[in-house]
Parts: C-alpha cells; sequence; structure tokens
C-alpha cells in the first residue's frame, strides 16, 4: 500500500475537510493551554483497571490510579504507594509497608483493609473481572498486619510479582466507589488526577487532585479524544488540534518526522501481533491447518504492507525486547506449496472457510491476509468491529463462538517489560481461557503448562529463560496462533511537549508532560 499524495498536508486537508471537522468535532479545538489534549485510535473499554487489558484504556487510567509500586522513565521499579517491602528466603511472603496520609479522590483514607479489598476482588471468582486471572494465578492470600502493613502469600515462588504489581489489576481502586458498583465509568484512584468526566463515545477529562499526597509536575487537565480513522489521527497532530497521537500510524511516521513542529517518538516496542486460532472449530482442531496458514503468511510483505518497515516479521510469541527471546527460530517460512500440501493431508484440497473478527483500525491487516490465504483455497470472511463489539467477540466462551462462527481473532498483546511469563501465560496456559483469560483460542497442552509453571517459579535468569525458549517451540509447533510481526512503538507530540516517556508495548505516561 502507498500513501500517494501524502507528502502534500494541503492537498490531504482539503481532500478529507468535511470528514476531518466531523470526526474532529468531539476534539478540544480551542482548549487552554494548561489543558494537555491527546487523540488515542480507541476509546477507553473501562474505568475500572481491574476490568480491562487494554493498552491504550491503561494509559488513560496511569494519572488517575496508583499500585504499591510502579515504573520510573527508567523503567526501573520504585516506591508508590507502599514505601518498602521485603520478602522471605523461599520468595513465598511479601511484606509491604505503606504510605501514610494517602487518599482517595472520593475522600476514602488509603490503608492495609484497602489494599486487602483490591486484591479480593480478584481472588473472588464470581467478580469476573477481566484481569482478575493475573492475580489469580499467583496470590494464594492478602491479610492486613497493622493498618499501614500488608502480607501477600503466594501460591509458589514467582519473581516476577513485584511487576505484576505495576499492571492494572494491581492499582488501587476506591472501596467505596467498588461497592457502589460505578467505577466502569467513574474512576476513583489516588493518582496525581481525579476523573471530572467520562463521556462515552466523547472524551475523558482528567484534572491534578489537590489532595494528592505526591509531587505534580503536570498539565492541569488532561483531555483524552478517539478516533479509528488513521487520516484523522495524523491531520489533528499536523493541523496542531491535538497535543499527542498515539498511535501514529506507520502511513504517516516520515511525514511526521520531517515536520519540525513534530516530533515523532519511536522505539523498539514488545506488541505481538497474531491470529488467534479457535481450536474448538473444525478444521482449526487440526495442527496440520493451523500450521498451513502459518506457511501462507508472508511475513515480509504484511509488514512492507502494514507497517511500512517501522516493524519486523514475527517468529515468536515473545517479542525481541522480552528477556528470554530466541531469535534464532524461524518456524513457518513463507511456504504455499508445503502450505497446500498439508491442506491436502488434512483432508482439504479444497481449501475451507474461516471468519476472523478485527477491530476497525486493524482491518487492512485482515484483508491482506485475505488475499494471502486465498492462494491456498481458504476464504477469510473478515468482520469488522468497532473496539467493545470486538472485545465481546473476543472474549466470549466456545458456545458463544460456535454460535457466532468465530473462528480467529485478529489481536495483539504486550507484556511491556513485564517479562515472559506475563506474556505466554494470559495468551496460551490452560487456566487463562476466556472470559477469565486472554486464551482467546482455547489451546491447552499439559506439558506447556507445565513449563509455564516451572519457568515462573525460577529464580535463576538462564534455567528460567531456557525454559521459556522450550516454550517457545512448542507453542509455535502446536500452531494455536498465526504469527504476524513485531511493530515499533510510534506516537507523535507538539515539540514543544516535554516530560512525556513511553513503555514498550504503545503505552505512554503523560502525567509529568510539560505543555508551555
Amino acid at each position: 500500500m502507498k500513501a500517494r499524495g501524502l507528502p502534500n498536508v494541503r492537498k490531504g486537508r482539503f481532500v478529507a475537510a468535511t470528514l476531518f471537522a466531523g470526526l474532529l468535532a468531539g476534539l478540544p479545538l480551542a482548549a487552554p493551554a494548561a489543558t494537555l489534549n491527546v487523540l488515542q485510535s480507541e476509546a477507553p473499554r473501562s474505568m475500572d483497571p481491574g476490568d480491562q487489558t487494554a493498552t491504550f484504556t491503561y494509559t488513560v487510567l496511569e494519572p488517575l490510579y496508583e499500585g504499591l509500586v510502579r515504573r520510573n522513565k527508567q523503567l526501573q521499579l520504585e516506591p508508590a504507594l507502599a514505601t518498602e517491602w521485603s520478602s522471605d528466603a523461599a520468595g513465598l511472603v511479601w511484606t509491604f509497608k505503606l504510605r501514610p496520609g494517602v487518599s482517595f479522590h472520593d475522600g476514602t483514607p488509603f490503608n492495609a483493609d484497602v489494599v486487602v479489598k483490591n486484591f479480593q476482588r480478584h481472588l473472588d471468582t464470581k467478580r469476573g473481572l477481566a484481569a482478575s486471572g493475573r492475580i489469580r494465578q499467583v496470590l494464594a492470600s492478602v491479610v492486613a498486619l497493622d493498618d499501614m502493613t500488608v502480607q501477600f502469600t503466594l501460591k509458589g515462588p514467582y519473581p516476577a510479582f513485584l511487576s505484576l504489581l505495576t499492571t492494572g489489576p494491581a492499582l488501587m481502586v476506591s472501596p467505596k466507589a467498588d461497592a457502589a458498583g460505578t467505577l466502569s465509568r467513574l474512576a476513583v484512584g489516588t493518582g496525581p488526577y481525579r476523573l471530572v468526566e467520562y463521556r462515552s463515545g466523547e472524551y475523558v477529562l482528567e484534572e491534578r487532585f489537590s489532595g494528592y499526597w505526591g509531587k505534580q509536575g503536570g498539565t492541569e487537565r488532561i483531555k483524552w479524544t478517539w478516533t479509528a480513522e488513521q487520516s484523522v489521527l495524523n491531520m489533528a497532530i499536523q493541523a496542531g488540534e491535538v497535543d499527542i497521537v498515539n498511535p501514529l500510524p506507520p502511513v504517516f511516521a516520515r511525514m511526521v518526522k520531517a515536520n519540525t513542529a513534530l516530533t515523532l517518538h519511536e522505539s523498539d516496542g514488545a506488541v505481538v501481533f497474531f491470529v488467534a486460532l479457535n481450536l474448538k472449530q473444525k478444521p482449526l482442531d487440526d495442527v496440520r491447518v493451523r500450521q498451513a496458514l502459518n506457511l501462507a503468511t508472508d511475513r515480509a510483505a504484511l509488514v512492507k504492507a502494514i507497517m511500512f518497515g517501522f516493524g519486523r516479521p514475527a517468529n515468536s510469541p515473545l517479542s525481541p525486547v522480552t528477556p528470554g527471546y530466541d531469535a534464532s527460530l524461524n518456524p513457518y517460512p513463507f511456504d504455499p506449496a508445503k502450505a497446500k500440501e498439508l491442506l491436502v493431508r488434512a483432508g482439504l484440497p479444497d481449501g475451507f472457510s474461516l471468519s476472523v473478527a478485527v477491530q476497525e483500525p486493524e482491518a487492512r491487516i485482515a484483508e491482506v491476509l485475505q488475499g494471502m490465504w486465498a492462494k491456498i483455497g481458504v476464504k477469510l470472511e473478515v468482520r469488522k468491529m468497532e473496539s467493545g463489539v470486538w472485545s465481546n467477540a473476543a472474549f466470549a466462551n466456545p458456545d458463544q463462538k460456535a454460535k457466532e462462527g468465530t473462528g480467529a481473532i485478529l489481536t495483539s498483546w504486550s507484556s511491556g517489560v513485564n517479562g515472559a511469563d506475563m506474556q505466554l501465560r494470559p495468551l496460551y496456559h490452560t487456566a487463562s481461557f476466556v472470559p477469565t483469560g486472554a486464551n482467546l483460542g482455547f489451546y491447552s497442552s499439559p506439558a506447556l503448562d507445565g513449563l509455564l509453571d516451572k519457568a515462573a517459579a525460577t529464580a535463576d535468569e538462564a534455567a528460567r529463560n531456557a525454559m521459556y525458549g522450550q516454550a517457545q517451540r512448542l507453542i509455535n509447533e502446536d500452531a494455536p496462533h498465526v504469527l504476524l510481526y513485531y511493530k515499533k512503538d510510534l506516537f507523535a507530540a507538539q515539540a514543544n511537549i516535554q516530560n512525556l516517556w513511553t513503555e514498550p508495548g504503545g503505552g505512554i505516561a503523560v502525567r509529568d508532560a510539560v505543555k508551555p
């Protein structure tokens, strides 16, 4: 796909003027300088950080909430709502001293009982929160030792426990708001910003929280808007209507780079794009069919067509920035002849039909796959969906997927800098079947489960990474997915915006962003 005419920004604005005006109707066109305006590619899925697993939702919520620990600009762990911590020699019991004098935005005091309630809501299987699986697989119990001391007991040694505490389900929510059942739309945390208004389908407005316990360095307000239209993301940042666009579509990266009024933020990403195959649906229950789809996928061509060079073909379910990644793997070189041979051996000489659920901004990926797979006789039906509808389809149980005829989900996943376990366990462990986890295709391998469990409890990094090497090879061989590519993290900002940083995976931290 060539971006013809895109260097002519004026021409682009003129041609799309009507569309641009309509889609930007909700943007803060004349907002005061004290407001940081951020435009993202999708709407937030929930105001409850424990009931979502989406990178761009986490980005919206990050200024509002805090956990016991957090990562700084150098991606190092540092104290947040806990001031210090320790563990026993076995790594099973962790004790945290809590920060005094902290209150939630609704005035509720933060203490050990609050921490206990926050984690118990994830241990309660009846709650059905989207991100609870990450906690339940690791945590056995949590108790308050006194008003400002809390103790966690793990099910087994888990060296990545502190990293887990930086993720969405470990961010502290007001127990009062949780009990009221309003968190999905009314965020209440302890962060440096509080929620002013969430107008579904339009915007989220946040402002500095006057009662914040720590230092506040960002703008007075942050306003979040969103659009699935790639051209609008580009035009909004080029026209100066917004301060930040995340993510920046790769097709516009070179244009932004050439504009001295803008800054292109580019870094190696942790996001893995793939198609999760529904192993409960025939003929995808046959490993030969799944392998055939992988062999029929020209990843280099996909990167060229979709990523415009800002990515690389995927060879593993782990990304290159994740410790334990094996760069030597090359499980499925592009080989349509071999793919056809496998389909013949599977009794499908004429191919088969398959439907894939895809979010609207990523429909182009599915359309490219549609053309590739047609060459081996696979008729791919592309079902374009708005983000919320897609989420319902992706996280549906086997019966619902069968009823809707959902054979595959085009998706992506990133554990950021939190390690291989948080990349592989949610996607491939048997205990992570949706809707409690993110194993969208119901892949189950006792051998893999054992490897992941053993690796997660292994303190020695070399030994742990060797196990993850075995896990990558096993997953690739079983092919519960069609690997696609790793993407560069790209976002654009006005050149005068300072103190921005990103974590591998595409999330940006704006709580300290300065807008002169």
